[in-house]
């Protein structure tokens, strides 16, 4: 944690959900109210046919709902895809952008990511830009070197702290089950809070960095607990409500 941040806990449905899973969100909305909502921010981020609804439910609610990805542009001839304007036309209120599955299945590279969270920031979203090392770069000793890559290529100059979020997320443990050790995330955060603080000053040092590889209620609190690990962005945890609010919940014991 870091003492002056206010956590954010976000779960990415990925191509998962559909009317059916509304009730998960419904629960989700109703698990985050209370006390805890003043101290944690909590978001799910579903597909996009579920945007709409997912922000109708929400009314008057602490819970945000977000979308997965925007396109750089704000309208055009592009098929098939979605623009941050018609994100927060839909009540979104945050986009991720750069996630890895992105990166790698559509060979989105770090301009295209810099040039998607500029649109989201012009829509007036917050963008959440993730990045981190596949497995082979993890191996070869280079993490450090990707990460101080990602970040100073997909963040765009003048972001700040009320729209910019960032997701650290090593590719070799998002849906393996696999891990890093509490010393290899604390080692990640700390370098991209020093990378950041440099590069934006007083923004970068509250700008929230999120862990997101395999988050689960067993290993939620361990991870929660480390400095400069401002929350969560959670896959498969948060498809279900009692997980993801598990989750969540462990700020009662962080913050007590």
């Amino acid at each position: 944690m870091t003492p002056e941040v206010r956590p954010l806990v976000a779960g990415n449905w990925k191509m998962n959900g559909t009317r059916g899973s509304l009730d998960q969100i419904k629960a989700i909305s109703e698990g985050v109210r209370g006390g805890l909502s003043s101290k944690v921010d909590a978001l799910i981020c579903p597909p996009a046919t579920l945007l709409y609804v997912a922000t109708a439910l929400c009314t008057d609610s602490p819970l945000s709902i977000g979308a997965q990805d925007c396109h750089q542009n704000a309208s055009g001839a592009h098929t098939g895809d979605i623009s941050a304007e018609m994100i927060a036309d839909c009540f979104g209120t945050h986009v991720i952008v750069g996630h890895s599955e992105r990166r790698t299945d559509h060979d989105e590279d770090d301009a295209l990511v810099r040039a998607k969270a500029q649109a989201a920031h012009a829509a007036d979203l917050t963008a959440i830009i993730c990045i981190g090392e596949t497995e082979e770069q993890r191996r070869n000793g280079e993490t450090l070197d990707v990460l101080k890559r990602q970040l100073a290529g997909s963040i765009p100059d003048g972001a700040n702290a009320a729209r910019t979020v960032i997701a650290y997320e090593p590719v070799w443990a998002i849906g393996t089950g696999l891990t890093p050790t509490v010393a290899d995330v604390e080692e990640a955060h700390a370098f991209m809070r020093r990378e950041l603080s440099e590069r934006f000053g007083e923004q970068g040092s509250t700008m929230r960095i999120l862990y997101g590889g395999s988050v689960k209620p067993s290993n939620a609190k361990e991870l929660m607990a480390i400095p400069n690990v401002d929350g969560a962005l959670i896959g498969g945890a948060s498809l279900k409500a009692e997980d993801f609010l598990a989750i969540y919940r462990v700020y009662e014991e962080l913050m007590a």
